[in-house]
């Protein structure tokens, strides 16, 4: 089994008074956040407090750009040209580290979220304008990406170092695609089938399909959402399977990829 994997999860989705997710909880349990940038969630303020948390619990922190989609959360597609892709994940790359700046941090790589995230996935384009935004403000980042992916072959053509991502608590298709939230058995409640799930993505590298179709997968960071109703139960069994099992669990920059 690997000896060292990444936990994240998506953090500083609230805005102004509203508060989504368990932030507080969860930096207790992973090591890496993927911080809104104001696009499709997230103000200064929130950025600010996950930031300063994520220093205290030792948590490296990332960017989470989205569409500008405050209204459906950045899960309803648009259709941009990559330059204004580019530029718009520029953007909020830089509020990023400037928020981090200001607390003595550094940010060390960078998922993308929601439609955005889903559409690069599967077009080469639109994965190739996203990491022409990371290499040209910080080809030091690590792409965090879908196992089998484009945005996976983007940071290969790229030269960018990529982290291969899993879920612990959704579904996958024969495809190897996240099965779409819309359907029932999307996401995985339970945390020992949760648990279960994880720790044979971790020796096999590979995700079986809702079919049980087995699809080979690199796995170096392993996603836990925070905002459902067993989200924190789920990430504390998940780690502590892991552990259990013999695994490190450390942030991105600590699984020394290149």
């Amino acid at each position: 089994m690997t000896r060292k994997v990444n936990l994240n999860a998506d953090m500083a989705e609230g805005f102004g008074a509203y508060d989504i997710g368990n932030d507080t909880a969860l930096l207790d349990i992973v090591t890496s956040a993927n911080v809104a940038c104001g696009f499709h969630a997230g103000d200064p303020n929130v950025m600010d407090r996950v930031c300063k948390l994520a220093k205290q619990k030792g948590v490296s922190v990332g960017a989470h750009p989205g569409f500008n989609d405050l209204w459906g959360f950045g899960r309803r597609a648009m259709a941009m040209p990559a330059g204004d892709v580019e530029r718009m994940v520029i953007y909020q790359i830089g509020a990023l580290q400037a928020i981090a700046a200001a607390n003595g941090m550094k940010v060390t790589h960078l998922k993308t979220h929601g439609a955005l995230g889903n559409m690069a996935a599967v077009d080469a384009d639109l994965a190739m304008a996203v990491a022409r935004a990371m290499k040209a403000v910080d080809p030091s980042l690590i792409f965090l990406v879908p196992t089998g992916s484009e945005l996976l072959n983007a940071a290969r053509k790229a030269g960018l170092t990529y982290a291969s991502e899993v879920f612990a608590d959704r579904t996958y298709t024969d495809d190897g695609d996240l099965t779409p939230r819309r359907l029932p058995n999307a996401m995985v409640h339970d945390p020992a089938e949760a648990v279960e799930r994880v720790l044979r993505m971790v020796e096999d590298q590979e995700v079986v399909s809702t079919s049980g179709k087995r699809i080979p997968a690199e796995v170096h960071s392993i996603c836990v959402h925070g905002d459902g109703p067993t989200a924190v139960e789920l990430a504390t069994a998940v780690r502590n399977g892991l552990e259990g099992a013999g695994v490190a669990v450390v942030t991105l920059p600590e699984l020394g990829l290149s």
